[in-house]
């Protein structure tokens, strides 16, 4: 039920960037979600009760087809609870509380609740509490079970076994540690009332738009995976602009390159898995479009290589007003699992794409590096259907445009 409040306040989100709006006196209600961004690092390690920290709203918040909380608010808040486990098999849990809402000099008191940490190896129970991982449940502790049985029976090779284990990765760290850049969502727990002076910034549609119509549905509908070589996910993006411009604002979203598909990348994804952490480099699978594999790759992670959002671009023929065009596939990997049929461990995705969509649309938006954004309809793209690995997909088959 909450994902799919999720999904919704994302589309919803997405289409209120077509307009201008000033964010008007509104009650915000109860239970509205908020998609904020960490400004300020916090590790529980280090964290005191009673320290401040400080996030923005990245994705406008609308009520009645109206902006009434603006991309730029910042949310203010303080850490009221840390407990730091003193075994292996406890974990740390981290409360934060949310305070005031501020635009300049204007704050209201706010009150909300931790709804969820993206791409977090954490979880949130149901009272907003975040709560760690143990220590005892890693790969890496699994790993030192399994070479202490060994050692058991067989004291020589128990203590080689542990020495190459050793100097091959590193115990996991059990702690609680956002850098600033970390995506949370808050509920509001109280209605306020809120009257911002941050306007939503400007973003014109995309002209002309019959040949923008024409560049869209000219483009392909699916991609292909090699293995299995099957059809995989729908394109949902298309950008306009220089590689720079693309990579200058991916980056300033927060995003990354991912890495080439190696021997060491995929010993480095086995490290991350065992010591339960993030991997910024990690490399994505094979997905072709027309048979090309695609020219960029970006994701974002947070500390966990099982969640991140990522989007493949290709480079594609022709120009829009001079423009460079690009079309891209964006994908939510929510999740890991292991696949009978290919025998693999494999991702699993968020089935609404266009939750997905909007999540790269709002991150663009927020960088201020946008100059245009159109919504385009696709008649012959699928609504529905199954990636590469089996995982279902639906989407209203519409791509989003964005001009740099």
């Amino acid at each position: 039920m909450l994902s799919r409040m999720i999904r919704s306040v994302r589309q919803v989100l997405f289409f209120c960037t077509f307009f201008w709006m000033l964010a008007r006196c509104a009650t915000v209600p109860s239970g509205t979600l908020v998609e904020v961004r960490l400004l300020t690092p916090i590790n529980s390690a280090e964290a005191k009760p009673q320290q401040l920290f400080e996030a923005v709203v990245i994705a406008p918040v609308s009520l009645d087809g109206a902006i009434v909380v603006a991309q730029g608010v910042k949310l203010l808040g303080h850490i009221s609870e840390v407990t730091v486990p003193r075994t292996l098999s406890e974990q740390t849990v981290l409360v934060l509380s949310f305070d005031r809402l501020r635009d300049g000099a204007r704050a209201v008191p706010f009150s909300g609740r931790l709804v969820e940490v993206e791409n977090s190896r954490e979880t949130v129970d149901k009272d907003g509490r975040l709560l760690g991982i143990k220590a005892s449940d890693t790969g890496s502790a699994r790993l030192d079970q399994g070479i202490k049985k060994v050692s058991q029976k067989y004291a020589g090779l128990g203590e080689l076994l542990g020495v190459v284990k050793q100097s091959m990765m590193k115990e996991a760290d059990g702690s609680i540690n956002y850098p600033a850049g970390v995506d949370m969502r808050i509920e509001v727990t109280k209605a306020l009332g809120w009257t911002g002076v941050t306007p939503q910034r400007a973003v014109a549609a995309i002209e002309p738009e019959d040949a923008l119509i024409r560049l869209v549905q000219d483009q392909p509908v699916m991609t292909y995976a090699v293995k299995p070589a099957k059809a995989s996910d729908e394109p949902n993006l298309l950008l306009l602009g220089t590689e720079v411009e693309l990579t200058a604002a991916m980056e300033a979203a927060g995003w990354s390159q991912a890495g080439q598909l190696s021997r060491q990348s995929k010993f480095e994804v086995f490290r991350a898995l065992a010591e339960d952490r993030g991997f910024k480099e990690a490399p994505v699978s094979m997905i072709l479009l027309e048979g090309r594999p695609p020219d960029l790759v970006f994701e974002k992670l947070n500390n966990t290589f099982a969640a991140r959002h990522h989007l493949r671009l290709w480079r594609r023929p022709g120009t829009l007003r001079g423009q460079l065009v690009w079309v891209g596939a964006a994908t939510h990997d929510t999740g890991i699992s292991f696949s009978e049929e290919n025998h693999t461990f494999i991702h699993t995705i968020d089935s609404h794409l266009d939750a997905e969509r909007a999540k790269v649309v709002n991150d663009l938006l927020f960088t201020g590096l946008v100059k245009g954004l159109s919504l385009v309809d696709r008649p012959d793209a699928p609504t529905s259907g199954r990636n590469a690995t089996g995982d279902p997909f639906v989407t209203d088959g519409r791509m989003a445009v964005l001009q740099f």
